[in-house]
């Protein structure tokens, strides 16, 4: 208070008036500007989101606490649907980041367009992924890349995450190399990015003869389907989470390498009994 020189203002816990102050700032020029809280709050500043996309304001809301791994806040706390949420949402770019590097390419894709972005960031520490860093920021410019490639040169699967997730694609790739199937790992932090890319660069990232593909997101399914196919599954939550650590949560619903692993192995049988 009283205290005019900072680079930050201290909005209190009032979501909506934050983001028509943000969309305010923008518009206005001169600034950047950007605001924070937990997704699951995204809800109460929804009205000042859908206006930043309506006027393509250069508005960034950056969300924390982003899926069922913030843990012992429980359900209340725990975003389900808010991804597909705010995916639906037109002219509203989101981007969930897997690690540091993604996160900065996210920022780089901030600065260099125009337009609200909404950004998911996990509560958890998250290893940095073993990519050099003009692949994440050309990557995560397009919305979508190969994080990890087959040991040959056509995949048998295709294992596609975002966020906190990515790393169980990576984990779950190392298992499935060892036992002889080839499996690509994509990351995919922001479809709206994807989807604007030239259907050419779709299909180089998602070849469309490999119908053998898992998602895997600490969210709602709504809309993977889209991507994994018909013959694919999308590893989600499709219910409310749960009161209990982070680390545990995660591992009861499912989301270890193992388990992701499993479902890529089901899902390749299947294509290859279907005569695909």
């Amino acid at each position: 208070p009283h205290e005019y020189g900072g680079r930050n203002l201290h909005f209190g816990v009032r979501e909506h008036a934050m983001g028509a102050i943000t969309n305010g700032l923008a518009i206005h020029g001169g600034f950047i500007p950007y605001c924070a809280t937990f997704l699951i709050f995204s809800d109460y500043m929804r009205a000042s989101i859908r206006l930043a996309s309506l006027m393509q304001s250069h508005s960034t809301f950056i969300f924390t606490h982003d899926s069922i791994g913030l843990g012992e806040d429980g359900p209340t706390h725990q975003p389900i649907e808010h991804l597909a949420s705010l995916r639906a949402m037109p002219g509203l770019r989101l981007i969930r980041p897997a690690d540091a590097n993604e996160t900065a390419a996210a920022w780089a894709v901030v600065i260099s367009t125009s337009g609200p972005t909404a950004m998911a960031l996990s509560r958890q520490n998250l290893p940095i992924l073993d990519a050099p860093h003009d692949v994440v920021f050309e990557g995560t410019k397009r919305g979508a890349y190969v994080l990890a490639d087959a040991g040959n040169s056509q995949p048998d699967v295709i294992l596609m995450a975002t966020g906190s997730e990515v790393q169980l694609a990576v984990a779950a790739r190392a298992t499935l190399e060892d036992e002889g199937i080839a499996t690509r790992v994509v990351s995919m932090p922001s479809w709206e990015l994807f989807a604007a890319q030239p259907q050419a660069y779709r299909d180089e990232i998602l070849p469309p003869a490999v119908r053998a593909r898992v998602s895997v997101e600490a969210a709602s399914t709504f809309g993977w389907e889209r991507y994994v196919g018909d013959a694919g599954v999308a590893i989600g939550v499709d219910h409310f989470g749960a009161s209990a650590p982070g680390g545990t949560v995660m591992e009861k619903f499912g989301f270890t390498a193992e388990n992701v692993a499993q479902h890529a192995r089901d899902v390749l049988a299947r294509c290859r009994e279907g005569g695909h």
